[in-house]
Protein backbone atom coordinates (compact mmCIF):
# COMPACT_ATOMS: atom_id res chain seq x y z
CA UNK A 1 0.00 0.00 0.00
CA UNK A 2 2.34 2.33 1.06
CA UNK A 3 4.00 1.80 -2.44
CA UNK A 4 1.03 2.40 -4.18
CA UNK A 5 0.24 5.79 -2.37
CA UNK A 6 4.42 6.62 -3.01
CA UNK A 7 4.15 6.34 -6.53
CA UNK A 8 0.78 8.10 -6.94
CA UNK A 9 2.78 11.06 -5.16
CA UNK A 10 5.61 11.08 -7.43
CA UNK A 11 3.20 11.11 -10.40
CA UNK A 12 2.40 14.86 -8.88
CA UNK A 13 6.02 15.37 -8.47
CA UNK A 14 5.87 15.70 -4.93
CA UNK A 15 4.05 18.90 -4.66
CA UNK A 16 1.86 19.71 -2.22
CA UNK A 17 -0.18 22.14 -3.95
CA UNK A 18 -1.69 18.51 -6.09
CA UNK A 19 -3.13 17.45 -3.00
CA UNK A 20 -6.88 17.29 -4.78
CA UNK A 21 -5.32 14.91 -7.42
CA UNK A 22 -3.20 12.77 -5.00
CA UNK A 23 -6.19 12.09 -2.47
CA UNK A 24 -8.47 11.26 -5.59
CA UNK A 25 -5.91 8.79 -7.07
CA UNK A 26 -5.39 7.51 -3.50
CA UNK A 27 -8.89 6.87 -2.78
CA UNK A 28 -9.24 5.46 -6.54
CA UNK A 29 -6.49 2.81 -5.84
CA UNK A 30 -7.55 2.11 -1.88
CA UNK A 31 -11.03 3.02 -1.49
CA UNK A 32 -10.72 4.83 1.16
CA UNK A 33 -8.86 7.32 3.36
CA UNK A 34 -7.51 5.91 6.14
CA UNK A 35 -6.15 7.55 9.16
CA UNK A 36 -2.44 5.73 8.09
CA UNK A 37 -3.03 6.46 4.80
CA UNK A 38 -3.03 10.19 5.89
CA UNK A 39 -0.20 9.77 7.95
CA UNK A 40 1.81 8.39 4.74
CA UNK A 41 0.88 11.23 2.48
CA UNK A 42 1.80 13.95 5.09
CA UNK A 43 4.86 12.64 5.76
CA UNK A 44 6.06 12.16 1.84
CA UNK A 45 4.76 15.96 1.51
CA UNK A 46 6.46 17.36 3.80
CA UNK A 47 3.34 18.78 5.39
CA UNK A 48 1.03 18.99 8.87
CA UNK A 49 -0.92 15.89 9.00
CA UNK A 50 -3.67 18.72 9.72
CA UNK A 51 -3.43 20.28 6.70
CA UNK A 52 -4.65 16.87 4.64
CA UNK A 53 -7.31 16.52 7.44
CA UNK A 54 -8.57 19.52 6.55
CA UNK A 55 -8.77 19.32 2.95
CA UNK A 56 -10.13 15.50 3.31
CA UNK A 57 -13.06 16.46 5.79
CA UNK A 58 -14.27 19.71 3.45
CA UNK A 59 -14.99 17.75 0.59
CA UNK A 60 -17.92 15.19 -0.20
CA UNK A 61 -16.43 12.71 -1.60
CA UNK A 62 -13.80 12.21 0.11
CA UNK A 63 -14.08 8.49 2.62
CA UNK A 64 -12.44 8.12 5.79
CA UNK A 65 -14.14 4.56 6.07
CA UNK A 66 -14.70 2.15 3.27
CA UNK A 67 -17.92 2.70 1.58
CA UNK A 68 -18.44 -0.62 -0.18
CA UNK A 69 -16.86 -2.56 -2.82
CA UNK A 70 -20.12 -0.81 -4.99
CA UNK A 71 -20.79 2.90 -4.00
CA UNK A 72 -24.29 4.30 -4.90
CA UNK A 73 -24.69 8.03 -4.37
CA UNK A 74 -28.08 8.73 -5.33
CA UNK A 75 -28.73 11.84 -6.08
CA UNK A 76 -31.70 13.74 -4.55
CA UNK A 77 -32.31 17.12 -6.42
CA UNK A 78 -35.63 18.68 -6.44
CA UNK A 79 -36.42 16.77 -9.75
CA UNK A 80 -35.28 13.60 -8.81
CA UNK A 81 -38.09 14.45 -6.03
CA UNK A 82 -40.34 14.84 -8.95
CA UNK A 83 -39.90 11.66 -10.53
CA UNK A 84 -39.96 8.89 -8.02
CA UNK A 85 -36.45 9.28 -6.39
CA UNK A 86 -37.95 8.23 -2.78
CA UNK A 87 -39.77 4.87 -4.39
CA UNK A 88 -35.98 4.04 -5.97
CA UNK A 89 -34.16 4.80 -2.92
CA UNK A 90 -36.30 2.37 -1.64
CA UNK A 91 -35.76 0.03 -3.75
CA UNK A 92 -32.23 0.38 -2.99
CA UNK A 93 -32.82 -0.11 0.75
CA UNK A 94 -35.05 -3.02 0.53
CA UNK A 95 -32.64 -5.10 -1.90
CA UNK A 96 -29.50 -3.93 -0.06
CA UNK A 97 -30.85 -4.81 3.20
CA UNK A 98 -29.52 -1.41 4.40
CA UNK A 99 -30.36 2.15 4.90
CA UNK A 100 -29.08 4.66 2.83
CA UNK A 101 -25.49 6.21 4.54
CA UNK A 102 -24.87 2.37 5.56
CA UNK A 103 -22.63 -0.24 4.08
CA UNK A 104 -23.52 -3.70 3.93
CA UNK A 105 -21.76 -6.11 6.78
CA UNK A 106 -19.65 -7.57 4.19
CA UNK A 107 -18.42 -4.46 2.84
CA UNK A 108 -19.79 -5.05 -0.64
CA UNK A 109 -22.65 -2.33 -1.03
CA UNK A 110 -22.55 1.36 0.53
CA UNK A 111 -26.09 3.68 -0.13
CA UNK A 112 -25.64 7.11 0.06
CA UNK A 113 -27.27 10.38 -0.72
CA UNK A 114 -25.53 12.70 -2.66
CA UNK A 115 -26.70 16.45 -4.37
CA UNK A 116 -27.76 17.62 -7.41
CA UNK A 117 -25.47 15.74 -9.84
CA UNK A 118 -25.86 17.23 -13.36
CA UNK A 119 -28.61 14.90 -15.01
CA UNK A 120 -32.08 16.77 -14.05
CA UNK A 121 -32.79 16.38 -17.96
CA UNK A 122 -32.90 12.03 -16.95
CA UNK A 123 -33.55 11.49 -13.54
CA UNK A 124 -33.56 9.91 -11.04
CA UNK A 125 -29.95 9.69 -11.56
CA UNK A 126 -26.87 8.00 -9.18
CA UNK A 127 -23.06 7.78 -9.38
CA UNK A 128 -21.85 4.09 -8.75
CA UNK A 129 -18.23 3.61 -8.73
CA UNK A 130 -17.88 7.19 -10.71
CA UNK A 131 -20.03 6.15 -13.50
CA UNK A 132 -23.55 7.58 -14.17
CA UNK A 133 -27.11 5.71 -13.78
CA UNK A 134 -29.40 7.71 -15.69
CA UNK A 135 -33.64 7.30 -15.55
CA UNK A 136 -33.46 4.72 -12.65
CA UNK A 137 -36.49 3.03 -11.75
CA UNK A 138 -37.65 0.72 -8.79
CA UNK A 139 -36.90 -2.35 -10.72
CA UNK A 140 -33.78 -0.79 -12.22
CA UNK A 141 -32.63 -0.70 -8.74
CA UNK A 142 -33.33 -4.10 -7.68
CA UNK A 143 -31.42 -5.35 -10.85
CA UNK A 144 -28.51 -3.09 -9.90
CA UNK A 145 -28.36 -4.70 -6.63
CA UNK A 146 -28.93 -8.18 -7.61
CA UNK A 147 -26.15 -7.84 -10.23
CA UNK A 148 -23.75 -5.96 -7.55
CA UNK A 149 -24.48 -9.58 -5.10
CA UNK A 150 -23.18 -11.34 -8.47
CA UNK A 151 -20.37 -9.38 -8.75
CA UNK A 152 -20.93 -8.03 -12.04
CA UNK A 153 -18.33 -5.54 -13.44
CA UNK A 154 -19.99 -1.39 -14.04
CA UNK A 155 -20.25 -2.19 -17.50
CA UNK A 156 -21.87 -5.12 -17.06
CA UNK A 157 -24.54 -3.43 -14.70
CA UNK A 158 -24.81 -0.18 -17.20
CA UNK A 159 -26.03 -2.59 -19.81
CA UNK A 160 -28.38 -4.16 -17.82
CA UNK A 161 -30.59 -1.21 -17.08
CA UNK A 162 -29.79 0.47 -20.46
CA UNK A 163 -33.03 1.20 -22.59
CA UNK A 164 -33.08 -0.07 -25.81
CA UNK A 165 -33.91 3.73 -27.14
CA UNK A 166 -31.12 5.48 -25.39
CA UNK A 167 -28.86 7.74 -27.29
CA UNK A 168 -25.53 7.99 -24.91
CA UNK A 169 -23.47 10.85 -25.83
CA UNK A 170 -19.85 9.14 -24.71
CA UNK A 171 -18.95 5.34 -25.42
CA UNK A 172 -19.39 3.31 -22.17
CA UNK A 173 -22.41 5.65 -20.91
CA UNK A 174 -25.84 5.99 -20.17
CA UNK A 175 -25.99 9.82 -20.46
CA UNK A 176 -27.91 11.73 -22.88
CA UNK A 177 -26.78 14.93 -24.09
CA UNK A 178 -31.10 15.67 -25.00
CA UNK A 179 -30.14 19.05 -26.88
CA UNK A 180 -33.27 20.38 -27.98
CA UNK A 181 -32.44 23.93 -29.46
CA UNK A 182 -29.30 25.11 -30.93
CA UNK A 183 -28.41 28.33 -31.25
CA UNK A 184 -25.62 30.51 -33.45
CA UNK A 185 -23.14 30.51 -30.63
CA UNK A 186 -22.51 27.21 -28.86
CA UNK A 187 -23.95 24.60 -30.59
CA UNK A 188 -23.38 25.73 -34.55
CA UNK A 189 -21.10 24.24 -36.86
CA UNK A 190 -17.56 24.66 -35.73
CA UNK A 191 -13.65 23.94 -37.44
CA UNK A 192 -11.08 23.58 -34.57
CA UNK A 193 -8.19 25.77 -34.78
CA UNK A 194 -10.21 28.50 -36.86
CA UNK A 195 -10.18 31.01 -34.47
CA UNK A 196 -6.98 30.43 -33.13
CA UNK A 197 -5.19 31.20 -36.74
CA UNK A 198 -7.53 34.24 -36.84
CA UNK A 199 -5.63 36.00 -33.80
CA UNK A 200 -1.73 34.83 -34.90
CA UNK A 201 -1.71 38.43 -36.81
CA UNK A 202 -3.78 40.27 -33.97
CA UNK A 203 -1.59 41.99 -31.17
CA UNK A 204 -3.25 40.89 -27.45
CA UNK A 205 -4.50 44.09 -26.99
CA UNK A 206 -6.64 44.07 -30.45
CA UNK A 207 -8.37 40.65 -29.30
CA UNK A 208 -9.05 41.87 -25.92
CA UNK A 209 -10.92 45.13 -27.74
CA UNK A 210 -12.76 42.62 -29.96
CA UNK A 211 -14.41 41.22 -26.80
CA UNK A 212 -14.80 44.81 -25.22
CA UNK A 213 -16.49 45.75 -28.41
CA UNK A 214 -18.73 42.69 -28.64
CA UNK A 215 -20.17 43.20 -24.79
CA UNK A 216 -19.44 39.62 -23.93
CA UNK A 217 -19.98 39.10 -20.62
CA UNK A 218 -19.19 35.98 -18.18
CA UNK A 219 -21.72 33.09 -18.97
CA UNK A 220 -21.92 32.10 -14.93
CA UNK A 221 -24.30 34.22 -13.47
CA UNK A 222 -22.68 37.23 -12.38
CA UNK A 223 -22.26 38.76 -16.09
CA UNK A 224 -18.47 40.71 -15.40
CA UNK A 225 -17.46 42.10 -18.54
CA UNK A 226 -15.10 39.64 -19.95
CA UNK A 227 -12.70 42.22 -22.26
CA UNK A 228 -12.26 44.06 -19.12
CA UNK A 229 -11.21 41.13 -16.79
CA UNK A 230 -8.64 40.08 -19.70
CA UNK A 231 -7.15 43.60 -19.76
CA UNK A 232 -6.39 44.19 -16.15
CA UNK A 233 -4.98 40.95 -16.75
CA UNK A 234 -2.58 41.87 -19.77
CA UNK A 235 -1.23 45.05 -18.00
CA UNK A 236 0.01 42.89 -14.53
CA UNK A 237 3.48 42.67 -15.31
CA UNK A 238 3.93 39.18 -14.32
CA UNK A 239 5.83 36.16 -16.09
CA UNK A 240 3.48 33.69 -15.19
CA UNK A 241 0.13 33.91 -15.54
CA UNK A 242 -3.15 31.25 -15.43
CA UNK A 243 -6.09 30.61 -17.33
CA UNK A 244 -8.36 28.93 -15.25
CA UNK A 245 -11.93 27.40 -16.64
CA UNK A 246 -14.76 27.02 -14.50
CA UNK A 247 -16.62 23.60 -14.83
CA UNK A 248 -18.10 23.13 -11.27
CA UNK A 249 -21.47 23.60 -12.20
CA UNK A 250 -23.22 22.64 -8.76
CA UNK A 251 -25.89 24.73 -8.96
CA UNK A 252 -29.18 22.26 -8.53
CA UNK A 253 -30.83 22.42 -11.91
CA UNK A 254 -27.66 23.18 -13.80
CA UNK A 255 -26.24 20.79 -16.56
CA UNK A 256 -25.02 22.92 -19.85
CA UNK A 257 -21.40 22.73 -19.27
CA UNK A 258 -22.05 19.00 -18.75
CA UNK A 259 -23.53 18.97 -22.66
CA UNK A 260 -21.42 21.55 -24.20
CA UNK A 261 -18.39 19.59 -22.94
CA UNK A 262 -19.50 16.53 -24.38
CA UNK A 263 -20.88 18.13 -27.63
CA UNK A 264 -18.01 20.98 -28.24
CA UNK A 265 -15.04 20.31 -25.82
CA UNK A 266 -12.39 21.70 -28.44
CA UNK A 267 -14.36 24.88 -28.68
CA UNK A 268 -13.89 25.38 -24.82
CA UNK A 269 -10.29 24.44 -25.07
CA UNK A 270 -9.98 26.65 -28.01
CA UNK A 271 -11.36 29.39 -26.31
CA UNK A 272 -9.03 28.86 -22.82
CA UNK A 273 -5.82 29.17 -25.30
CA UNK A 274 -7.45 32.46 -27.23
CA UNK A 275 -7.72 33.92 -23.51
CA UNK A 276 -3.58 32.87 -22.71
CA UNK A 277 -3.09 34.56 -25.87
CA UNK A 278 -4.78 38.14 -24.91
CA UNK A 279 -3.00 37.74 -21.35
CA UNK A 280 -0.05 36.28 -21.86
CA UNK A 281 -0.21 33.19 -20.35
CA UNK A 282 1.19 29.65 -20.85
CA UNK A 283 -0.81 27.61 -18.45
CA UNK A 284 -4.37 26.45 -17.95
CA UNK A 285 -6.28 24.54 -15.46
CA UNK A 286 -9.66 23.13 -16.32
CA UNK A 287 -11.52 22.76 -12.90
CA UNK A 288 -13.75 20.13 -13.49
CA UNK A 289 -16.70 19.19 -11.06
CA UNK A 290 -15.65 15.35 -9.38
CA UNK A 291 -19.27 14.12 -10.37
CA UNK A 292 -18.15 14.23 -14.07
CA UNK A 293 -15.12 12.23 -13.64
CA UNK A 294 -16.66 9.60 -16.15
CA UNK A 295 -15.21 12.35 -18.48
CA UNK A 296 -11.99 12.33 -18.04
CA UNK A 297 -11.02 9.34 -20.35
CA UNK A 298 -12.60 11.33 -23.28
CA UNK A 299 -11.88 14.64 -22.49
CA UNK A 300 -7.63 13.55 -22.23
CA UNK A 301 -8.16 12.37 -25.40
CA UNK A 302 -9.16 15.54 -26.66
CA UNK A 303 -6.28 17.66 -25.08
CA UNK A 304 -4.00 15.01 -26.63
CA UNK A 305 -5.59 15.35 -29.99
CA UNK A 306 -5.15 18.99 -29.98
CA UNK A 307 -1.61 18.62 -29.22
CA UNK A 308 -0.81 16.67 -31.99
CA UNK A 309 -2.42 18.88 -34.15
CA UNK A 310 -0.31 22.02 -32.77
CA UNK A 311 -4.01 23.65 -31.35
CA UNK A 312 -2.49 23.49 -27.67
CA UNK A 313 1.29 22.83 -26.23
CA UNK A 314 4.36 24.45 -28.22
CA UNK A 315 3.75 27.21 -30.69
CA UNK A 316 0.54 26.47 -31.41
CA UNK A 317 -0.56 26.91 -35.57
CA UNK A 318 3.36 27.22 -35.67
CA UNK A 319 4.02 30.86 -34.22
CA UNK A 320 6.98 30.60 -32.13
CA UNK A 321 6.16 32.08 -28.55
CA UNK A 322 2.43 31.12 -28.47
CA UNK A 323 2.94 28.36 -25.79
CA UNK A 324 -0.17 27.27 -23.75
CA UNK A 325 -1.69 23.75 -22.19
CA UNK A 326 -4.18 23.00 -20.40
CA UNK A 327 -4.36 20.08 -17.79
CA UNK A 328 -7.58 18.51 -16.06
CA UNK A 329 -8.21 19.51 -12.33
CA UNK A 330 -10.89 17.66 -10.60
CA UNK A 331 -12.88 19.00 -7.39
CA UNK A 332 -14.39 16.43 -4.76
CA UNK A 333 -17.52 17.72 -3.60
CA UNK A 334 -18.24 21.21 -2.66
CA UNK A 335 -20.51 23.72 -4.16
CA UNK A 336 -18.97 26.27 -2.59
CA UNK A 337 -16.20 26.17 -5.25
CA UNK A 338 -18.31 27.35 -8.07
CA UNK A 339 -17.16 30.43 -6.50
CA UNK A 340 -13.85 31.51 -8.51
CA UNK A 341 -11.59 31.96 -5.56
CA UNK A 342 -13.18 28.83 -3.59
CA UNK A 343 -12.05 27.35 -6.88
CA UNK A 344 -8.71 28.30 -6.65
CA UNK A 345 -8.24 27.45 -3.28
CA UNK A 346 -9.79 24.27 -3.95
CA UNK A 347 -6.69 24.05 -7.15
CA UNK A 348 -4.29 24.78 -4.59
CA UNK A 349 -4.97 21.93 -2.52
CA UNK A 350 -6.72 23.05 0.48
CA UNK A 351 -10.17 23.87 1.58
CA UNK A 352 -12.95 25.64 -0.93
CA UNK A 353 -13.35 28.18 1.10
CA UNK A 354 -13.66 31.81 -0.64
CA UNK A 355 -10.89 34.50 -0.23
CA UNK A 356 -11.17 37.82 1.24
CA UNK A 357 -10.98 40.23 -2.05
CA UNK A 358 -9.45 42.57 -2.87
CA UNK A 359 -7.24 41.25 -4.17
CA UNK A 360 -8.73 39.95 -6.64
CA UNK A 361 -8.15 36.86 -8.34
CA UNK A 362 -6.93 38.60 -12.12
CA UNK A 363 -4.47 40.21 -9.68
CA UNK A 364 -3.24 37.36 -7.25
CA UNK A 365 -4.79 34.28 -7.24
CA UNK A 366 -3.76 30.68 -8.69
CA UNK A 367 -0.10 30.46 -6.28
CA UNK A 368 -0.95 34.05 -5.60
CA UNK A 369 -0.01 34.85 -9.52
CA UNK A 370 -2.53 36.78 -12.46
CA UNK A 371 -5.79 34.14 -13.41
CA UNK A 372 -8.20 34.63 -14.98
CA UNK A 373 -11.07 32.66 -14.36
CA UNK A 374 -13.99 32.10 -16.57
CA UNK A 375 -16.46 29.33 -17.25
CA UNK A 376 -17.50 26.81 -20.23
CA UNK A 377 -19.98 28.88 -21.80
CA UNK A 378 -18.19 32.05 -21.60
CA UNK A 379 -14.79 30.39 -23.54
CA UNK A 380 -16.52 29.04 -25.92
CA UNK A 381 -18.76 32.44 -26.83
CA UNK A 382 -14.81 33.91 -27.52
CA UNK A 383 -14.22 31.50 -29.65
CA UNK A 384 -17.35 32.29 -32.08
CA UNK A 385 -16.82 36.30 -31.45
CA UNK A 386 -13.12 35.87 -33.18
CA UNK A 387 -14.42 34.02 -35.79
CA UNK A 388 -17.21 36.18 -37.12
CA UNK A 389 -16.89 39.37 -34.99
CA UNK A 390 -18.06 41.73 -32.54
CA UNK A 391 -21.45 43.06 -34.71
CA UNK A 392 -22.04 39.81 -35.54
CA UNK A 393 -22.42 38.43 -31.94
CA UNK A 394 -24.23 41.77 -31.39
CA UNK A 395 -26.63 41.39 -33.54
CA UNK A 396 -27.81 39.05 -30.90
CA UNK A 397 -29.87 39.55 -27.84
CA UNK A 398 -30.87 42.35 -26.28
CA UNK A 399 -29.77 46.11 -25.66
CA UNK A 400 -27.59 45.19 -22.59
CA UNK A 401 -27.13 41.29 -22.89
CA UNK A 402 -25.80 40.24 -26.55
CA UNK A 403 -25.47 37.21 -28.00
CA UNK A 404 -26.97 33.95 -26.98
CA UNK A 405 -27.48 32.09 -23.68
CA UNK A 406 -27.45 27.89 -23.10
CA UNK A 407 -30.52 26.98 -20.45
CA UNK A 408 -30.90 24.14 -18.56
CA UNK A 409 -34.48 23.38 -18.50
CA UNK A 410 -35.77 20.59 -16.32
CA UNK A 411 -38.76 19.52 -14.00
CA UNK A 412 -42.47 19.01 -15.31
CA UNK A 413 -42.55 19.64 -18.87
CA UNK A 414 -42.70 17.07 -22.04
CA UNK A 415 -38.99 18.10 -23.35
CA UNK A 416 -36.61 18.61 -20.78
CA UNK A 417 -32.99 19.72 -22.18
CA UNK A 418 -30.37 22.03 -23.61
CA UNK A 419 -32.27 25.19 -25.27
CA UNK A 420 -29.88 27.95 -26.60
CA UNK A 421 -31.69 30.79 -26.97
CA UNK A 422 -30.50 34.67 -27.82
CA UNK A 423 -31.17 36.61 -24.56
CA UNK A 424 -34.84 38.68 -24.52
CA UNK A 425 -36.76 35.48 -24.64
CA UNK A 426 -39.88 35.37 -22.09
CA UNK A 427 -40.23 33.34 -19.70
CA UNK A 428 -43.50 32.33 -21.64
CA UNK A 429 -41.98 31.60 -24.52
CA UNK A 430 -39.78 29.04 -23.17
CA UNK A 431 -42.34 27.15 -21.42
CA UNK A 432 -43.98 26.55 -24.62
CA UNK A 433 -41.02 25.27 -26.16
CA UNK A 434 -40.46 22.93 -23.52
CA UNK A 435 -43.95 21.73 -23.47
CA UNK A 436 -45.00 22.84 -20.32
CA UNK A 437 -48.66 23.42 -18.75
CA UNK A 438 -50.42 23.91 -15.96
CA UNK A 439 -47.26 25.76 -13.98
CA UNK A 440 -47.02 26.89 -10.11
CA UNK A 441 -43.91 28.43 -10.69
CA UNK A 442 -40.22 28.70 -12.56
CA UNK A 443 -36.95 29.11 -10.99
CA UNK A 444 -34.62 30.76 -12.26
CA UNK A 445 -31.04 30.47 -12.00
CA UNK A 446 -30.91 27.09 -9.50
CA UNK A 447 -32.08 26.94 -5.84
CA UNK A 448 -29.39 30.79 -5.68
CA UNK A 449 -31.96 32.09 -8.18
CA UNK A 450 -35.46 33.58 -7.54
CA UNK A 451 -38.80 31.80 -7.25
CA UNK A 452 -41.11 33.81 -10.47
CA UNK A 453 -45.03 32.98 -10.13
CA UNK A 454 -47.53 32.84 -13.59
CA UNK A 455 -47.89 36.80 -13.33
CA UNK A 456 -44.46 36.82 -13.73
CA UNK A 457 -43.90 34.64 -17.09
CA UNK A 458 -44.31 37.05 -19.37
CA UNK A 459 -40.90 38.60 -18.27
CA UNK A 460 -37.67 38.36 -20.41
CA UNK A 461 -34.27 36.36 -19.76
CA UNK A 462 -31.67 39.32 -19.64
CA UNK A 463 -29.14 40.75 -17.54
CA UNK A 464 -31.72 43.89 -17.60
CA UNK A 465 -34.74 41.51 -16.07
CA UNK A 466 -33.78 38.26 -14.81
CA UNK A 467 -30.49 37.05 -15.27
CA UNK A 468 -29.61 33.10 -14.90
CA UNK A 469 -26.46 31.24 -15.15
CA UNK A 470 -28.44 28.87 -17.25
CA UNK A 471 -30.82 26.70 -15.26
CA UNK A 472 -34.53 27.15 -15.55
CA UNK A 473 -36.63 23.97 -13.20
CA UNK A 474 -40.35 23.59 -13.95
CA UNK A 475 -42.74 23.00 -11.22
CA UNK A 476 -46.12 21.54 -11.65
CA UNK A 477 -49.28 22.75 -9.82
CA UNK A 478 -49.64 19.17 -8.43
CA UNK A 479 -46.16 20.14 -6.22
CA UNK A 480 -46.29 20.86 -3.21
CA UNK A 481 -43.75 23.97 -3.45
CA UNK A 482 -42.89 24.24 0.40
CA UNK A 483 -41.87 20.98 1.04
CA UNK A 484 -40.60 19.66 -2.29
CA UNK A 485 -38.44 22.63 -3.36
CA UNK A 486 -38.10 25.37 -1.09
CA UNK A 487 -36.90 22.79 2.31
CA UNK A 488 -34.76 20.43 -0.19
CA UNK A 489 -32.88 23.91 -1.41
CA UNK A 490 -32.71 25.33 2.00
CA UNK A 491 -31.18 21.47 3.53
CA UNK A 492 -28.94 21.95 0.23
CA UNK A 493 -27.48 25.28 1.42
CA UNK A 494 -27.37 24.19 4.92
CA UNK A 495 -24.92 21.76 3.47
CA UNK A 496 -23.05 23.26 1.30
CA UNK A 497 -22.20 25.89 3.70
CA UNK A 498 -17.84 25.70 4.07
CA UNK A 499 -18.60 27.21 7.39
CA UNK A 500 -16.24 29.94 7.34
CA UNK A 501 -18.71 33.16 7.67
CA UNK A 502 -21.34 32.47 10.69
CA UNK A 503 -24.49 33.56 9.26
CA UNK A 504 -24.23 31.62 6.56
CA UNK A 505 -23.09 28.27 8.85
CA UNK A 506 -25.89 29.11 11.58
CA UNK A 507 -28.97 30.86 10.13
CA UNK A 508 -28.59 28.15 6.68
CA UNK A 509 -29.73 25.57 9.95
CA UNK A 510 -31.93 27.53 11.42
CA UNK A 511 -33.78 28.40 8.24
CA UNK A 512 -34.27 24.60 7.69
CA UNK A 513 -35.58 23.72 11.13
CA UNK A 514 -38.16 27.26 10.39
CA UNK A 515 -38.69 25.82 7.30
CA UNK A 516 -39.67 22.63 8.67
CA UNK A 517 -41.88 23.76 11.42
CA UNK A 518 -43.87 26.05 8.87
CA UNK A 519 -44.52 22.39 6.93
CA UNK A 520 -45.96 21.25 10.23
CA UNK A 521 -47.96 24.18 10.68
CA UNK A 522 -46.45 24.64 13.82
CA UNK A 523 -44.60 27.97 12.95
CA UNK A 524 -45.88 31.30 13.73
CA UNK A 525 -46.12 34.32 11.84
CA UNK A 526 -43.12 35.95 13.94
CA UNK A 527 -40.77 33.12 11.72
CA UNK A 528 -41.75 34.69 8.68
CA UNK A 529 -41.17 37.78 10.16
CA UNK A 530 -37.20 36.33 10.99
CA UNK A 531 -36.47 34.74 8.31
CA UNK A 532 -37.21 37.65 5.97
CA UNK A 533 -35.14 39.79 8.43
CA UNK A 534 -32.26 37.63 8.13
CA UNK A 535 -31.92 38.31 3.84
CA UNK A 536 -30.17 41.69 4.93
CA UNK A 537 -27.88 39.62 7.70
CA UNK A 538 -27.23 37.21 5.19
CA UNK A 539 -25.32 39.99 2.68
CA UNK A 540 -22.73 40.24 5.08
CA UNK A 541 -21.25 36.94 4.14
CA UNK A 542 -18.06 36.42 1.82
CA UNK A 543 -19.05 34.99 -1.06
CA UNK A 544 -22.36 34.70 -3.15
CA UNK A 545 -23.33 31.16 -1.71
CA UNK A 546 -23.62 32.61 1.73
CA UNK A 547 -25.39 35.50 0.00
CA UNK A 548 -27.74 34.08 -1.45
CA UNK A 549 -28.24 30.86 0.92
CA UNK A 550 -32.04 32.16 2.21
CA UNK A 551 -33.27 32.89 -1.66
CA UNK A 552 -35.50 30.01 -1.80
CA UNK A 553 -37.20 30.95 1.09
CA UNK A 554 -37.30 35.00 0.70
CA UNK A 555 -38.29 34.69 -2.62
CA UNK A 556 -40.87 32.15 -2.19
CA UNK A 557 -42.71 34.50 0.67
CA UNK A 558 -42.64 37.40 -1.53
CA UNK A 559 -43.88 36.05 -4.06
CA UNK A 560 -46.32 32.78 -2.70
CA UNK A 561 -47.20 34.42 0.71
CA UNK A 562 -51.05 33.10 0.91
CA UNK A 563 -48.81 29.19 0.76
CA UNK A 564 -46.74 30.30 3.79
CA UNK A 565 -50.10 31.58 5.64
CA UNK A 566 -52.30 28.54 5.37
CA UNK A 567 -49.29 26.97 7.16
CA UNK A 568 -49.13 29.90 10.00
CA UNK A 569 -51.19 29.14 13.40
CA UNK A 570 -52.24 32.06 15.48
CA UNK A 571 -50.51 30.15 18.75
CA UNK A 572 -46.78 29.31 18.91
CA UNK A 573 -46.31 26.42 20.68
CA UNK A 574 -42.81 27.15 22.06
CA UNK A 575 -44.38 29.33 23.96
CA UNK A 576 -46.57 28.84 27.14
CA UNK A 577 -48.00 31.78 28.75
CA UNK A 578 -48.86 30.32 31.61
CA UNK A 579 -45.40 29.37 32.58
CA UNK A 580 -44.36 30.11 36.17
CA UNK A 581 -40.60 31.01 36.15
CA UNK A 582 -40.74 31.36 40.11
CA UNK A 583 -42.33 27.82 40.54
CA UNK A 584 -39.92 26.51 37.99
CA UNK A 585 -36.79 27.59 40.05
CA UNK A 586 -38.11 27.15 43.34
CA UNK A 587 -36.06 23.84 44.43
CA UNK A 588 -32.58 26.18 42.86
CA UNK A 589 -33.90 28.96 45.26
CA UNK A 590 -34.35 26.91 48.32
CA UNK A 591 -30.81 25.25 47.69
CA UNK A 592 -29.15 28.61 47.35
CA UNK A 593 -31.12 30.00 50.00
CA UNK A 594 -32.81 32.43 47.69
CA UNK A 595 -36.54 33.93 48.28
Amino acid sequence: MKHDITSIIKRYNDDPTRLMDILIDVQSALGYLSDSTIEQIAKILDVSRVDVVQTVSFYHFFARAPRGKYTVYLNDSVVAGFYGRENVKEAFDAAAGIKFGEVTADGLIGLFNTPCIGMNDQEPAAIINERIFTKLTPAKARILISGMKAGKSIDQLMQEVLESNAKPSLKNSMIENNIIKKGAVIFSDYIPGSALKKVLNLSSLEVINIMKNAALRGRGGAGFPTGMKWDVARKIHSRTKYIFCNADEGEPGTFKDRVILTAMPKLVFEGMALAAYAVGARDGIFYLRNEYRYMREYLEGVLKEMRADRLLGTAICGKKGFDFDVRIQFGAGAYVCGEESALIESAEGKRGEPRDRPPFPVEKGYLQKPTVVNNVETFGSVVRIIQNGAAWYNGMGTEHSKGTKVLSISGDCANPGIYEVEWGFSVNDILKMAGAEDVQAVQIGGPSGSCIAPNEFGRILAYEDLATGGSLIIIGKNRDLLKDVVLNFQRFFADESCGSCVPCRALTVVCVKLMERVIEGKAAKTDLDDMISWAEIMKKNRCGLGQTAMNPVISTIKKFRELYDKKITAKDERFNPGFDLKSAVSDYDAIVGEK
